[in-house]
């Protein structure tokens, strides 16, 4: 009597589709970069335009927390990246949740005019 061998099935067509999502995923997730680090509300405005600056600074303060180019950090550490800048005439895209005290605000706005950062853009929500 003759036996059969075991059916066992190939597994290497699944591997290759693993190893293709998990690179697709790699990938399309470097293309994340403008997103917002806080979640903020924004205040709307009906006659908001678009920045035309290809790489401004962005700035993003809540509440209780302050992103600067996609990553939080203090009051403290912005100042120090804010002092490394060459390029005076770059935009700086200033977005503000519509519940933060003017303090803060000027707080912000007082550090870029130390620096003499003023191509400011305030950012809102466009109705």
């Amino acid at each position: 009597m003759k036996r059969r061998a075991p059916l066992t099935p190939d597994i290497t067509p699944l591997i290759d589709v693993v190893f293709i999502l998990l690179i697709f995923f790699l990938v399309s997730a470097t293309f994340k970069k403008n997103e917002r680090v806080l979640n903020l509300a924004l205040p709307t405005s009906t006659q908001a335009q678009k920045s035309t600056e290809k790489e401004p600074i962005r700035i993003e303060l809540s509440e209780d927390a302050l992103a600067y180019n996609g990553k939080r950090i203090t009051f403290l550490e912005m100042e120090k990246d804010l002092e490394k800048i060459t390029q005076k005439e770059k935009a700086v895209d200033l977005i503000i949740d519509k519940t933060v005290r003017y303090q803060r605000i000027v707080k912000v706005l007082d550090m870029l005019k130390k620096y003499q950062l003023f191509n400011l853009s305030l950012i809102s929500r466009i109705e």
